[in-house]
Formats: C-alpha cells, structure tokens, sequence
C-alpha cells in the first residue's frame, strides 16, 4: 500500500521529533503502520496476490458497500499483513449498522466481521486480505485530496445496481429532512414543509459519482453548494423514498 519513498518520508518526519500523532495526521497513515516502520521498513509480501481475488461475492450488497466506504470508509493495513475496511455509523442509526455489517459479509463471506465503539459512532470492521482489492479508491490522505475513479469492473456493477450506490452514498454522508420555508399567498403568510434529500461531500469526484448516476435514474438535483447535493422536486423524492428511503 506504500511504497518505501512514503515510509521514509514518515520515518523521517518521526526522527524530526514529530509525534505519531502529529505524523499520522499529516500524512495519513495509521499509527500502527508507523510504528512497524520503525521495526521494519521493507513491505511484506503481499499476501492476497498469492490468492489472486476474485472479486466481491454478491455484486448488489458491494454496490451499496461502495457507497458506505466512499462516504465513511477507510482501509489500513496490519503489520502482519492482511488489512482492516472500517466503516463509521452512528449510533442514532442501528438500521443502518446492521445493514453494513450484512453487506460487508455478503462481499467477503470467508472474513470476520465486527463492531468496535467508538464515541458517538461505531466502526463496523472486518480484517482480510482483499480490501485493497476491492476497493482501489484506498490511498494515504483523505479522499477529498486526492483523485476518485472507479475503476471499469466497479463501473459496470454500479450500472447494473445503481439505486443499491446511490443507497449507499447516501446512507453515509446523506439524509432526508424536511425543509422548512415560508411564501406570502393572497397577503396571507404560509408556512410549507416538504421532504428532501441532502447530500454532503467535499469530494467533487465523490459528488460527481452520485448525481451522475441520479441522472441516469431520472432524480433531478441541485447543488446547493460545492459540497452540497439536494433533491427536493416532489417526483425525485417518491422515486428516492422508493428506492433509498431514510437511515433508521
């Protein structure tokens, strides 16, 4: 997962007298990756290319896992070899923790999968040596920093299964609402509320994934800002109640 220019750099940022902390946040990488440098600084051998992977094991349970992991999902690696994939869920939502932990076994049926509790949230996390495979978005630095693409074989099963995506996507970094605004009719003062969709990204690549395939699905949206998505024309919203529905 990183090549050894990237473990000297940090080694180096370490023998500078920088914390792990201070090291872990600049760079990205975990501190227990850092502290194996410090024992090891040649890569493992990667074990999942001695059992080449064979892809997810249910298309339509990973299409919605990738939209959870490009929301709330990181990968990092065991000094032993091998990696974790943690996706973060708040506890406001038991629903969705447990839809994440079905999907995530449906993908990798062979792995563990547990729940750690963290503050206010809990990381759904199963280790295996796949992770890196099945989701190539992995990288060091957050993932509003860098380039997202899918890559063609996760195109093709988000074309196959795009409302299990946008699910996903909006699961993580989404919600339905309702908005709240005020028209004067006829001299009177009314009050509307009506539902909608709101999404919430920094990544431009990460956004641009789900309005591109709302368009292909027929949702119209906005953007309410760089970082904003939302979807508030009244058929949009009963398609989306149809097929995403609110976290629970």
């Amino acid at each position: 997962m990183y090549g050894i220019d990237i473990r000297r750099h940090a080694l180096g940022l370490l023998g500078e007298g920088l914390s792990l902390n201070s090291v872990s946040r600049q760079t990205g990488i975990s501190r227990s990756a850092l502290r194996a440098w410090q024992d090891r600084i040649d890569p493992l051998p990667r074990l999942n290319q001695a059992a080449p992977c064979s892809g997810p094991a249910d298309p339509v349970a990973y299409a919605y896992l990738l939209g959870l992991y490009l929301g709330d999902g990181c990968i990092s690696g065991h000094p032993r070899g091998g990696h974790h994939l943690r996706i973060a869920c708040a506890d406001a939502w038991p629903g969705l923790i447990e839809q994440c932990r079905v999907a995530v076994l449906a993908v990798r049926p062979t792995d563990k999968v547990y729940v750690l509790q963290r503050p206010g949230c809990v990381a759904v996390t199963a280790y295996g040596r796949h992770w890196t495979c099945l989701f190539p978005q992995h990288g060091p630095g957050r993932k509003h920093e860098r380039r997202i693409v899918l890559e063609g074989w996760q195109q093709e099963i988000v074309e196959a299964h795009p409302w299990e995506f946008v699910r996903g996507l909006i699961h993580s970094d989404g919600c339905r609402s309702d908005n709240r605004t005020t028209r004067i009719v006829a001299g009177v003062r009314r009050d509307y509320v009506y539902p909608r969709y709101f999404f919430t990204n920094r990544s431009s690549d990460i956004t641009g994934l789900l309005t591109t395939t709302l368009d292909r699905l027929g949702v119209e949206w906005k953007r309410a800002n760089a970082c904003n998505v939302s979807i508030a024309r009244r058929a949009s919203v009963a398609l989306m109640d149809a097929h995403v529905g609110p976290k629970h």
